[in-house]
């Protein structure tokens, strides 16, 4: 234990810089003694996904080649695998990686030799060190009866297992696996501030979020390509833990802070912008989309988005421009349709709330929600003064639309067919699939939007003081 761990300590890398442009090529040989599979194949992490890179067939040597001239591969996280899905990882930190492992078929891992990478042999080293403490702490639990005492036991097998951590990532902070380690670090949050007063609740959740990324090396390009409880997951607990209940203005803020410490790794960059542009788009809460529109305006409609050709950034700037425009607080566009010889238009519906409701006879949601949201007008819409504007969008199903109405009696509602308007409304509204449904104020601001009955029950105990 003693010799691996001091193999480990005085280990030396000279690696290149970990952001600049990689040389094309790799070379990995995977040699497996009395290996049961005749192809391997190579793969990388990149966020939540495992994408494959290459394929490898046994040889006469009995060895698995890797090997391109043309490719590159970036630093971080690869693995090889066999086809039923039996894996064993490696690191890749340098331009134009060069070397050989040497395992056998028993155990890819514990009886793996590196040939050519200090960086891999150290990160094997470590993973049997792991491994075998691991193995006295499940040992310990199992066969000591006295549970304080084995608590106490496992509890110093942890504390020399940190200690072997830390020694690595002060000894070699450039190796890629000891980055890794110190960003899956638990973040301290002190009790006292630097006066040695007591820091409330709040201002150490404040502390928290300030700091999270503090061990995350998001300057560091081969990040993003690391299993997903490094990087991804960590991302994901961020923004939908700590910042899933909060407003827009801040999510954006942490957003930016976040983008901005990641600028000299352009994949990390890239990645950042793209996942949380993409991830408040599918959101289904309805002020993210604020955050989506931030996104949009600071780095794709100013020309950051490198990545992006120009025809899908126009796209993405368009609906962006679109959806600033029915965010939460905004007024609502006014249109007009229409029906039985006679115009009507949004605006003249004059109540203290409005329900405007897109929706299709033929949409198979629409045939819940609808009837349910009818049932909430009908059970409060005279004690609330609630108006409504509802728009048949599948314009060419007329009678089918007619049918339902009268099936569900909705004849109370202000029942339009959309064939006939002033304006496209799918595109002023962005009505893509159905239902839609918004809330207005009496001067027909935006309450609400991606609403129900039942979320629309729990937004009228906010507004309405004893609604019952």
């Amino acid at each position: 234990m003693k010799r691996i761990v001091l193999a480990i300590a005085t280990l030396m890398l000279v690696a290149g810089a970990t952001n600049a442009a990689p040389k094309k090529g790799y070379k990995i040989v995977v040699s497996i003694k009395n290996a049961k599979d005749t192809v391997l194949y190579m793969g990388h992490y990149y966020g939540k996904y495992t994408p494959s890179m290459d394929t490898a067939h046994i040889n006469k040597k009995g060895e698995f080649v890797f090997e391109s001239k043309t490719k590159e591969a970036k630093p971080g996280v690869y693995f090889f695998s066999n086809p039923q899905g039996r894996y064993a990882e490696f690191i890749i930190n340098l331009d134009r990686p060069n070397f050989t492992l040497k395992t056998d078929e028993v155990n890819w891992i514990t009886n793996m030799k590196v040939l050519g990478s200090p960086e891999n042999k150290a990160f094997y080293d470590y993973q049997r060190i792991t491994h075998l403490y691991y193995n006295k702490i499940d040992s310990i639990n199992k066969n000591t009866a006295d549970k304080e005492l084995a608590k106490k036991q496992a509890y110093t097998l942890r504390m020399q297992l940190d200690s072997i951590k830390e020694n690595l990532v002060r000894t070699h902070p450039e190796f890629l696996f000891c980055r890794m380690l110190q960003a899956t670090k638990d973040i301290y949050v002190p009790i006292t501030n630097e006066k040695g007063d007591t820091l409330s609740k709040t201002e150490r959740a404040e502390y928290y979020g300030e700091h999270y990324f503090d061990s995350m090396s998001l300057d560091n390009n081969a990040m993003v390509r690391t299993p997903s409880q490094v990087f991804y997951d960590r991302v994901e607990r961020f923004f939908d833990g700590y910042l899933g209940s909060a407003s827009p203005d801040v999510i954006c803020e942490y957003a930016d802070k976040v983008i901005d410490k990641s600028r000299p790794a352009k994949d990390v960059f890239q990645f950042l912008v793209n996942h949380l542009a993409e991830k408040y788009l599918r959101s289904h809460v309805m002020t993210h989309d604020a955050v989506y529109v931030h996104m949009i305006e600071k780095y794709y409609a100013t020309g950051e988005a490198f990545w992006a050709s120009p025809s899908d950034i126009d796209a993405e700037v368009a609906r962006a421009t679109k959806w600033k425009h029915l965010l939460v607080g905004k007024d609502a566009p006014d249109f007009g349709v229409l029906y039985n010889d006679q115009w009507h238009f949004l605006n003249e519906i004059k109540n203290k709330y409005t329900l405007l409701i897109f929706w299709s006879p033929t949409c198979g949601h629409c045939a819940t929600m609808i009837p349910e949201l009818h049932d909430f007008y009908k059970k409060y819409g005279k004690k609330y003064d609630i108006g409504t504007f509802a728009i048949n969008t599948d314009i060419h199903e007329v009678e089918k639309w007619k049918e339902f109405i009268k099936d569900k009696d909705l004849f109370d509602w202000n029942n339009y067919n959309g064939g006939v308007a002033n304006v496209d409304w799918k595109d002023l509204y962005d009505v893509i699939s159905t239902p839609v449904v918004y809330l207005l104020d009496k001067d027909h601001k935006i309450l609400a939007k991606k609403i129900d009955a039942k979320i629309l029950t729990e937004i009228f105990k906010i507004l309405e003081p004893g609604f019952e």
